[in-house]
């Protein structure tokens, strides 16, 4: 039997050896993002007070998206075709204009060098709806696109007219200036993204019949985070993937009748209640792959000590790691496949037992993860519960993850990096992009703008008061300037 000063001795040593490791593997933590070896272009002059006024103009043109298509008012599409092509002169006659699907656009600015692959930017024309009722919380007008307190404000300045007006400005600087490219440079802005996505799909179809193969496709997606957890500073964060979207119906037959005398099972709303419960109860397990994964690891060696240290030895620390990435939604929707329950359905009056009750569930998958192992996951939490699963309508699989070292994303990250000013790091864009219609055409898929929020000013994209900064107007107008001009002179 050992004694306990060789207990104690054993247990002292294999604690050093643990810390020595720990210590050794911290120091050697570095960015897996080093130079870039791009030389990007300088900046190209433009007037600024005019490009406000201009993104003030979009935001006042009302391209509103419903889920009902016949509220829509096509006449505003119209209008927002018509204004680009009077504000737009030099980009007119350097590009080739193109109409797909009703008001989807494609432009094409033809290189010198037909050898280069082409790039395409996105930008989508539509918004969504102000909530009725809310109108009086904006501090100006949500659709009188007001200049004021240093900003653009409207619907739309930022998603999505802010990334449409900054492109086409930068276009139209440089074709002012000459500029020719070597490399194709096209356009496409859906007009329905926010809905459907008919436009970027019509026009994916169009430039696939073609031949077209892009070396890069440029979306929006992830921004520049001002206050960034893990660095405690800014980081620009740019999308190599999007998740997938997919809506579970969970529905419970029963037989219905008068709620004076329910079953003893409780009828179709318990059991449904119980099978959507056992659902939300089996979440996915949280990974430090993928996307998100490569965040952190982009990001860490740039935090402080404990951050430092613990991704550096994840296999001490991965939990203590999930947890804290999980701390909030926003964090763990980044590490796994997310389940909401969102729509419940069951009897149409309150003293009727229902013949079926329905929920809904959304599906945000994770790339790795598919609509099949959703499914088959969902079969095995509800168990034996008398419910059918189904897909009212086909889900949607994760993107392909994009390459974090081809020369696309090299020349992305260094023009990011020198307009931001800020460290880069890939990472995972848990919503949905018109880009996903170009992934037959594209070898890789980018989502960015490089907007510099705090995580509080991106509750306004889709919220009250969205607005555009002019600084940020500033700097979208010159990063698509010299991500242009550098991409396409090579």
């Amino acid at each position: 039997m050992k004694t306990p000063a060789k207990i104690f001795f054993v247990g002292v040593c294999a604690a050093a050896l643990i810390a020595g490791v720990v210590a050794v593997r911290t120091l050697a933590l570095k960015p897996p993002l080093g130079d870039l070896g791009v030389t990007v272009a300088p900046s190209v002059a433009f007037d600024r007070a005019a490009a406000a006024r201009h993104l003030s103009q979009a935001v006042q043109i009302r391209t509103v998206s419903h889920q009902d298509r016949t509220e829509d008012d096509p006449a505003q599409w119209d209008q927002l075709h018509t204004w680009l092509q009077a504000t737009y002169p030099a980009v007119h006659k350097a590009m080739t204009r193109e109409v797909v699907a009703d008001h989807g656009l494609i432009y094409t600015w033809k290189g010198s060098n037909p050898a280069l692959a082409p790039i395409i930017l996105m930008a989508h024309q539509d918004v969504v709806p102000v909530t009725p009722g809310t109108e009086g919380d904006w501090k100006h007008p949500p659709f009188a696109g007001e200049i004021a307190e240093g900003a653009v404000w409207g619907r739309g300045s930022i998603d999505d007219k802010g990334s449409l007006v900054t492109t086409f400005e930068a276009l139209e600087a440089l074709a002012r200036r000459g500029f020719a490219p070597k490399r194709t440079i096209i356009l496409v802005s859906g007009h329905d993204e926010e809905v459907r996505g008919d436009g970027a799909s019509a026009a994916a179809a169009v430039l696939k019949a073609r031949g077209v193969k892009a070396d890069l496709v440029l979306d929006e997606g992830l921004v520049v985070v001002a206050d960034n957890p893990i660095t405690g500073g800014p980081a620009a964060l740019i999308g190599i993937a999007e998740k997938g979207y997919g809506t579970l119906q969970v529905t419970a037959k029963a037989a219905g009748g008068h709620s004076s005398a329910p079953p003893r099972d409780g009828g179709g709303v318990v059991t449904l209640s119980r099978a959507v419960v056992a659902i939300a109860d089996h979440p996915f397990p949280l990974a430090l792959s993928g996307p998100g994964g490569d965040m952190l690891k982009a990001l860490a060696p740039l935090g402080k000590l404990p951050i430092r240290m613990a991704v550096a030895n994840t296999w001490l620390f991965k939990s203590l790691i999930l947890k804290q990435m999980s701390a909030t939604p926003a964090g763990a929707a980044m590490l796994h496949t997310t389940i909401a329950p969102t729509m419940l359905k069951g009897s149409p009056k309150e003293n009727v037992l229902p013949q079926d009750a329905t929920a809904q569930i959304n599906y945000r998958i994770a790339p790795g993860d598919t609509s099949k192992l959703v499914m088959d996951r969902a079969k095995a939490a509800v168990g034996g519960l008398p419910v059918n699963l189904t897909w009212p309508t086909a889900p949607r699989e994760p993107s392909a993850v994009s390459s974090t070292t081809s020369e696309a994303w090299k020349t992305l990250a260094a023009v990011a990096g020198q307009v931001s000013k800020a460290p880069i790091a890939p990472g995972l864009v848990t919503a949905g992009t018109d880009s996903r219609a170009m992934q037959p055409i594209a070898t890789d898929i980018y989502r960015f703008q490089p907007l510099i929020l705090s995580l509080k000013d991106t509750a306004m994209i889709h919220g009250t008061n969205e607005h555009m900064t002019l600084e940020n107007l500033d700097r979208c107008v010159d990063f698509y300037a010299r991500l242009i001009a550098t991409a396409g002179s090579k």
